[in-house]
């Protein structure tokens, strides 16, 4: 026949749609024409193709008019991930490949001059979209893609070094073998199903010297989900207390630990094997712009806050970021995705982390620090208000707890080690507080709706009486309201305690006090 069709699928932001490469080969002046919405990557398949295929023995058809059609038309493609599937199309298209392996197959991968398979970006979206079409196809990718994608249960996967490889393993069977033609005889290897990576313990919390109040308002963020500001000093510790949060948090489940490597997946950087299983841990300079931020580019390409899906995003220095930045991160807060919108096409990215701010109170950073303090602030009251102006009243609100970190006295930060929590100790308390929380509600408190409020955080009537003449005093908004509800409700299951009782609702509002000399 001269017209062959392989399965492969592109990449469309966190998705990986089905595309037909579609090649046919008729008589006419020799070309080789390649449509089907390509980019300039797609396009230089061209010459890889051709030079793949005769340096690798195979029959490339000189003289032939060769049509490669990637359908849906309407689809972007993008990257060399076509290049196995087309040169595939165009053996098949000589009739040199077994159809029926064939059709019971998925390619993609990239192809060097000399044959040899590339690894591509974006193995396991293909992987979980090949999981959930449920058309039970074997996935053929380059070996080091394979041994990526192979984490995804439910999916048989096939990994190869080389062209020669993937043709050998789909040449017609001798007649002898024709009961070995289903997929289940494609002679191509199963990649190792690599194990989690351990848990790192290198940052621990009895690290930080002094600082209870701080470490309180890390362990209840880590209990409840909850995002967190950290205000004081330089070298009060504010850092070292936010690398710390990400060794608190729980291990992450497999549909979040297989979310959290899709995205790092498609991003520029790729998915490095010994993260599988980590919590993210994202820290972008302050001189990130929004598209860094949320995420964007042509195609759309996950942000900081996407790649911190399932664990911490740290913003150093938070005054100092774009203006613009800052305001971008408003809605992803609140909905836990992110959708980047184009002309033509839309892009949809997770975004549920947690965030983390750190600043000083004031240009020079010593503005209420204390005796303990090295220097004296010197900024002018309006000095202060423009700089902690910067962060706009709507993102502050969105943050759960503001807590100040004061500078440390000497004597504490030379006290003997061993004083201080170990990480392992507050994780267990975190644990059993997220347990309590998945049973109730089957959720972490903070992304509790306020519908549900009433329902799982029931209020004694003290306890009630004090938030209402706290709101009512402080001029709370009901995010607010419902935020200070949210953080009793997990300051009450670090306790233990079915009911939110005063002494919650009073802790909980102090976390909500605002900026020194805002």
């Amino acid at each position: 026949m001269s017209l062959a069709v392989v399965r492969s699928r592109a990449l469309d932001g966190l998705s990986a749609p089905e595309v037909q490469v579609e090649v046919h080969l008729a008589n006419g002046l020799p070309s080789f024409t390649l449509v089907g919405l390509a980019d300039t990557e797609v396009k230089e398949a061209r010459e890889r193709v051709r030079a793949a295929l005769s340096e690798s023995g195979f029959a490339f058809p000189h003289n032939r008019r060769i049509t490669v059609n990637l359908a849906p038309a309407d689809l972007p493609k993008e990257s060399g991930r076509f290049d196995l599937p087309i040169a595939l199309g165009i053996l098949a298209a000589q009739e040199l490949l077994d159809s029926t392996l064939l059709a019971h197959c998925e390619f993609a991968g990239e192809l060097s001059l000399a044959g040899e398979l590339r690894p591509i970006r974006g193995a396991l979206p293909l992987a979980l979209a090949s999981r959930q079409a449920a058309a039970g196809r074997i996935l053929v990718l380059p070996q080091a893609s394979a041994v990526e994608a192979a984490r995804v249960e439910g999916v048989d996967v096939r990994g190869a070094c080389h062209l020669t490889d993937v043709v050998e393993a789909l040449l017609p069977r001798p007649p002898q073998d024709a009961a070995r033609s289903e997929p289940s005889g494609l002679r191509l290897p199963r990649p190792a199903a690599l194990p989690r990576s351990a848990r790192r313990t290198s940052l621990d919390l009895a690290d930080v010297r002094g600082q209870a109040q701080a470490k309180r308002a890390l362990e209840i963020a880590a209990a409840g989900g909850h995002s967190l500001l950290l205000v004081g000093p330089p070298g009060s510790g504010k850092s070292m207390l936010a690398q710390r949060l990400a060794g608190l948090l729980p291990d992450m489940a497999d549909d979040e630990a297989l979310a959290s490597a899709a995205l790092a997946s498609v991003s520029a950087s790729g998915f490095d094997p010994a993260q599988f299983g980590q919590r993210p841990f994202r820290s972008p300079h302050h001189s990130a712009s929004a598209v860094a931020l949320v995420g964007g580019g042509s195609p759309p390409s996950p942000g900081e806050i996407s790649l911190a899906h399932g664990g911490v995003l740290f913003l150093d220095e938070l005054p100092e970021f774009p203006r613009q930045a800052l305001e971008a991160l408003r809605e992803p807060l609140e909905t836990g995705h992110v959708t980047i919108s184009r002309a033509a096409r839309q892009a949809h990215f997770p975004a549920r982390f947690q965030l983390v701010a750190a600043m000083n109170p004031c240009p020079c950073g010593w503005l209420g620090a204390g005796s303990h303090a090295a220097k004296a602030c010197r900024c002018s009251p309006d000095v202060v208000a423009r700089y902690q102006g910067r962060l706009s009243g709507p993102l502050l609100d969105r943050i759960d707890m503001q807590v100040e970190v004061p500078a440390v006295p000497a004597q504490a930060l030379l006290s003997a080690a061993g004083a201080e929590e170990a990480s392992a100790v507050v994780m267990a308390r975190v644990a059993q507080a997220r347990g309590l929380q998945q049973a109730r509600q089957a959720c972490t408190n903070s992304l509790l709706a306020p519908g549900d409020l009433e329902l799982h955080s029931r209020l004694h009537p003290s306890a009630r009486g004090l938030l209402e003449a706290a709101a009512m005093r402080l001029g709370w908004s009901g995010r607010s309201l419902h935020r200070v509800i949210r953080l009793a409700r997990t300051i009450a299951d670090l306790g233990h305690c079915a009911e939110v009782e005063t002494a919650h609702i009073a802790e909980a509002i102090q976390y909500r006090r605002a900026l020194p000399g805002g």
